[in-house]
């Protein structure tokens, strides 16, 4: 077995229990290649992710296959979420998480710095700028 780092190699959580370290993310094509890496698994698919933030993010997303968690590890962040033509926040402190329901466009701001893991049912995952 060999350590990793979650910041660098994300775990893909597919059918008949399996994980999978993926490369590394090297923009936003990596996304496109993982959703036919692992169509596959459709919407029990799982990508477990972690980000280390020091700004706001530069896009909405949103996970058309079901909902994501996010967990935050450190700082602090803002997670917003489009419900029912509203934009609503909630802030989030180290070991505090929320869900972004599959469908919801979200996006998240950050103060100073902040660091993430995301459990995300990422194959078709959608981007829009923000």
């Amino acid at each position: 077995m060999t350590a990793r780092r979650l910041t660098e190699e994300w775990i893909h959580l597919g059918l008949g229990a399996t994980a999978e370290p993926q490369p590394p993310f090297d923009g936003m094509e990596w996304y496109a290649d993982y959703t036919r890496r692992y169509a596959r698994d459709g919407k029990e698919a799982r990508l477990i992710s972690k980000y280390c933030f020091a700004e706001d993010w530069n896009a909405w997303e949103m996970h058309p296959s079901g909902a994501e968690v996010v967990i935050c590890t450190s700082g602090e962040m803002v997670l917003l979420q489009e419900l029912d033509g509203e934009v609503v926040e909630t802030r989030l402190s180290p070991g505090e998480y929320a869900i972004n329901p599959a469908g919801v466009w979200h996006t998240a701001n950050i103060a100073e710095t902040a660091e993430a893991i995301f459990i995300t049912a990422g194959v078709g995952t959608e981007h829009r700028p923000r």
